[in-house]
């Protein structure tokens, strides 16, 4: 199949190709695709790998050009402006980028008839709900970043198949666990919020079921995370015990607490209910700790001197 990657060089977007070369993810498992009947090995497409080097998703003329000279026959578009601090301060930036880029994958992919995957974010909720979110509870955005997300849904053609996720890490590019690994080698207190709740999760494993729902061209809209939820506190704790640091450094403080304040707001209920992927037959992404345990032994590995 031709599969046609956007945001390919994020740290979601190097795992996408990871796994659609039928390579494990760095921190992946053996197993790295997720399917009802099973791992799916050795799978080998003509992907083409996009980001704002060679296709600005914001430049109609451009997408228009690179999908009718490709033709691919599966779009999946993870390119955005993720940056949710510089969102709320450059919003023009965040919907040019989030929404009308969107609006020109998807018009380019149904001139050329491919399925577009586009993958979404938590941010879309306000993050007051007592409950886990549900792919069908009403979206309502605090931030411009998860405003301009979601209109990027609504921009998807019906039949598209929309992933939200949440607190993402991987083996590329910057993220909490690379932060909290670097602060581990520091002395003295860290101060994370734990009033913020959701579930990390892990780009070796977010890409495999993004690879399957893309592949079988399931539509409708699927909320993908790791299972367990902690809060941010609870994460740096966990990263400096896989690393034999002392977790106690960690102290809890309100996110009206941190100094400076973010720009943008934060859901302090950021937790999906992955109930599309198990009424679809899907299984759970693993646990959000072994992800973690993976995902820091794999980081140093990198790290080792050969």
């Amino acid at each position: 199949m031709r599969i046609l990657v956007t945001g390919a060089d994020g740290q979601l977007g190097r795992d996408l190709q990871d796994a659609l070369a039928g390579r494990v993810p760095v921190g992946g498992r053996r197993c790295a695709l997720l399917a009802p009947e099973g791992p799916r090995p050795g799978l080998r497409h003509e992907v083409l790998a996009t980001d704002i080097g060679n296709m600005r998703v914001d430049d109609r003329d451009a997408v228009q050009a690179t999908f009718h000279a490709f033709r691919p026959e599966l779009v999946l578009h993870g390119g955005a402006l993720t940056a949710v601090d510089l969102c709320e301060t450059e919003a023009e930036l965040a919907f040019a980028v989030n929404t009308v880029g969107t609006r020109n994958v998807a018009e380019a992919a149904a001139a050329v008839g491919a399925h577009v995957l586009y993958v979404s974010t938590d941010y879309v909720f306000d993050g007051t709900s007592e409950r886990p979110y549900r792919e069908w509870d009403t979206p309502h955005p605090m931030s411009v970043y998860g405003a301009s997300k979601l209109a990027g849904e609504r921009e998807c053609r019906p039949g598209s198949t929309i992933v939200r996720t949440s607190w993402v890490s991987g083996a590329h590019g910057a993220n909490m666990v690379k932060t909290a690994l670097r602060l581990a080698e520091e002395d003295g207190e860290l101060r994370f919020v734990d009033d913020q709740h959701g579930s990390p999760t892990f780009t070796a494993d977010l890409a495999a079921a993004i690879v399957t729902l893309g592949l079988d061209r399931r539509p409708g809209t699927y909320h993908v995370t790791n299972s367990g939820t902690t809060s941010w506190w609870g994460l740096v704790r966990a990263v400096l015990a896989e690393v034999g640091a002392d977790p106690e450094r960690v102290r809890a403080i309100a996110t009206a607490d941190l100094d400076p304040p973010r720009p943008a707001p934060r859901p302090a209920n950021s937790v999906l209910e992955n109930l599309a992927l198990r009424l679809g037959g899907l299984p759970a992404l693993p646990d959000w700790q072994d992800g973690l345990s993976r995902l820091v032994t794999a980081l140093r590995t990198q790290e080792a001197p050969a």
